[in-house]
């Protein structure tokens, strides 16, 4: 496939490229990651080697059926190439449900006391409302409204983060690089 017919094949490089190879961090929840992926998630896909040995081609099988096609992101990408690298992004390091709500807040919050579209339910899945709303953002507010909502998905995500650390005092192991690299 040519990046034009699969929009995901660079976005999965800069990934790659940011997540690095084996990393066992003593203060990651997750456990020994490769490629960032988890132990939990190459398990749920059939790995059942060590997680050092986990092939650069099963990283990307997963980040493809489980953060970008099985959420919907793919779908989005259709509407907003932008938006939909924006929730890939959330959603590897978030989860896919966290990236699909956040997403539909920001649409709910934007629609003008539902002048411009009707609320969505906020259920963590980019079904048919969540691109009717997302599609209809677009149709209204066009380039300016794109940009507004990747400035909403990236507050969203920046307040996320400060929430994980309060939360969790090991997690501010990771606040200054997650602010760094991945809020804009």
């Amino acid at each position: 496939m040519t990046d034009a017919v699969d929009p995901i094949a660079p976005m999965l490089a800069v990934l790659l490229q940011r997540e690095g190879g084996y990393v066992d961090h003593r203060d990651d929840r997750g456990g020994p990651t490769n490629w960032g992926i988890t132990d939990a998630v190459a398990r749920a896909h059939g790995w059942t080697g060590s997680m050092r040995n986990l092939p650069r081609s099963l990283a990307l099988a997963i980040y493809r059926q489980r953060y970008w096609q099985q959420p919907g992101f793919e779908a989005v990408a259709a509407h907003s190439s932008r938006v939909a690298a924006e929730l890939f992004d959330i959603g590897v390091n978030m989860g896919p449900g966290v990236a699909a709500f956040m997403l539909q807040r920001s649409l709910n919050a934007l629609n003008r006391n539902q002048r411009d579209w009707p609320d969505i339910v906020p259920d963590r899945v980019v079904g048919p409302d969540t691109l009717a709303a997302l599609a209809r953002l677009l149709a209204v507010r066009g380039s300016d409204g794109e940009a507004v909502l990747l400035k909403a998905l990236n507050a969203l995500k920046g307040a996320r983060y400060i929430e994980l650390a309060e939360a969790r005092a090991a997690n501010e192991s990771f606040l200054y690089g997650w602010l760094a690299h991945r809020v804009a």
